[in-house]
């Protein structure tokens, strides 16, 4: 019985983390967006941009003159997103590109035809995820919420670096905005059983998930200022919002979410928030490595810092998607 120990355990911490994000959210007004300058044709990517955070992401950087691109693996939930935005701004460009971020191939196929265009690349949201959904594995045999959350989006900002490092210059740096979560704290991460193998636990495995996000922009974030490339890396934490995410909830909690969620939830837009700052705000020009929750600085886990455990994940997962270690 020791060895359910550890899915027991990542199911307390995530829902402890959970209560206490909802005590904050209860004394604490969300985050309010300050007037951000237009951006002028800059060129964003926004992955799971056609709903929820995602949505709320894309239209607003479309608002502030931004040309974005919507990646997402539902075609036409995109185009109809596409229309959606272009109907209400009139102003601005957005477009649909199809990207399944459970695929490695399709994460290069969608790098190829991005660069075809090309176009540059100032701002990358890295937003899309799935959370809580029954033991899964992607097309290359990864744990869902580590294949899809982690994964492709550690291929995906790879690939697209070097369309981000010619993009900015110093004084107008490229940005990366990577969307974590509150259940870093209680994530825990072993390097010989990233897969979550030995015992599955979907709580455990997106709290992992969103902790390796938070260790890789660390880390990306070092290796770029130490080549001084001018590129940030941010990452985010919206709270928690009411989203499609909750979706894979059990019947029980769905019952227990429904009289809270109205109250204490933050809505999509409020979710969005944060990252729209990190994407846009003049006041972090230059700034990098930081972790952002409604609005502010913030301390991530101390798990989260570890410069070991950064490069020791950098390095298995550069092997994981065929990348070669930098």
């Amino acid at each position: 019985m020791w060895w359910l120990l550890p899915c027991i355990l990542g199911f307390i911490r995530l829902y402890l983390d959970g209560v206490k994000v909802l005590l904050y959210q209860l004394f604490n007004r969300s985050f309010t967006l300050p007037d951000l300058p237009k951006q002028n044709g800059k060129v964003a990517i926004v992955t799971g941009g056609t709903r929820g955070m995602g949505y709320e992401i894309s239209r607003y950087l479309v608002s502030l003159d931004m040309h974005v691109v919507i990646a997402g693996n539902e075609e036409q939930e995109g185009l109809e997103t596409v229309k959606k935005i272009r109907e209400e701004l009139h102003q601005g460009k957005v477009e649909f590109m199809y990207l399944d971020l459970a695929s490695l191939t399709s994460v290069r196929h969608f790098v190829q035809r991005y660069k075809a265009k090309d176009l540059p690349l100032h701002v990358l949201v890295n937003n899309a995820g799935v959370m809580l959904v029954p033991e899964r594995r992607t097309e290359d045999g990864f744990e869902l919420h580590f294949g899809l959350n982690y994964l492709g989006h550690f291929l995906l900002t790879n690939l697209l670096l070097d369309v981000l490092k010619k993009s900015g210059k110093p004084g107008k740096c490229s940005r990366i905005v990577i969307m974590s979560s509150a259940t870093h704290y209680g994530g825990r991460l072993t390097l010989d059983d990233l897969q979550g193998r030995m015992c599955y636990s979907a709580h455990g495995a997106y709290a992992q998930s969103k902790l390796a996000l938070l260790l890789f922009s660390y880390h990306l974030q070092d290796q770029l200022w130490g080549r001084g490339d001018p590129v940030t890396v941010n990452a985010v934490d919206p709270g928690m919002v009411d989203t499609a995410l909750y979706d894979n909830l059990s019947s029980l909690a769905h019952l227990a979410k429904k009289p809270f969620a109205k109250l204490l939830f933050r809505t999509p837009a409020e979710g969005a928030s944060t990252a729209i700052y990190a994407a846009a705000a003049s006041e972090l020009e230059g700034i990098g490595g930081l972790y952002l929750y409604n609005g502010r600085k913030t301390e991530s886990s101390a798990l989260s810092y570890d410069q070991r455990l950064q490069t020791k994940l950098w390095k298995e997962s550069c092997a994981l998607v065929g990348l070669q270690q930098t």
